[in-house]
């Protein structure tokens, strides 16, 4: 009966929401939006946006003609 009271006890003392696993997930939410955005501004531009320029916060990444693959022969 003691080992019930003390668990009861213990229960009412635990938080009631996981704030850090909501935590990761906020993170990991706003990690994905910002790299997303970032590969979409890399990406070719969608129809109307041919124009418009890249944000000052977007590195240039640069193409390579064959990616992983090494040194194309001559």
């Amino acid at each position: 009966m003691l080992l019930l009271m003390q668990t009861a006890a213990q229960a009412a003392d635990a938080p009631h929401f996981p704030f850090a696993f909501t935590l990761v997930y906020v993170v990991g939410f706003i990690a994905a939006v910002t790299i997303g955005s970032i590969a979409w501004y890399n990406s070719k531009r969608p129809p109307g946006w041919e124009s418009k320029e890249r944000p000052d916060f977007v590195p240039k990444v640069e193409k390579e003609e064959t990616p992983g693959v090494g040194e194309p022969k001559s």
